[in-house]
């Protein structure tokens, strides 16, 4: 589902909106899908899985690359396979459209981080 979202352009809040609420928050988080976690209604949440530390710190590098690119900057936790990513708009105290887009892009980040170590596995 957050194909769609990911071919969404990512652009910065400005501020000067108010954080989403229910009941958008809910739809958005259903058309994100992909494991992520609504927190308290402030921020999303979600850890991802790798076969190793380098593979998690090739992504961590990726999502850092994204949030540069895009000037939208997640809490990124690493840890030894796994890497978790936490998104909200600072500016506003909470979540606007921008941080589901940026969700979608990392799901899209970590999907072609897998494809690439199943076409290699096999010899591809």
């Amino acid at each position: 589902m957050s194909s769609d979202l990911a071919s969404m352009e990512c652009k910065p809040c400005k501020g000067g909106i108010p954080p989403m609420a229910e009941p958008e928050l809910s739809e958005w988080l259903h058309r994100l899908g992909g494991g992520w976690r609504l927190v308290e209604g402030h921020h999303l949440e979600k850890a991802y899985r790798f076969k190793d530390f380098r593979q998690a710190l090739a992504f961590t590098n990726r999502v850092g690359e994204l949030s540069e690119s895009v000037g939208h900057h997640p809490d990124i936790h690493l840890a030894w396979g796994k890497v978790g990513v936490t998104v909200w708009t600072h500016k506003i105290g909470g979540l606007s459209e921008t941080d589901f887009v940026f969700a979608a892009h990392c799901d899209a980040l970590a999907q072609a981080a897998s494809s690439y170590d199943q076409r290699h596995a096999a010899g591809g």
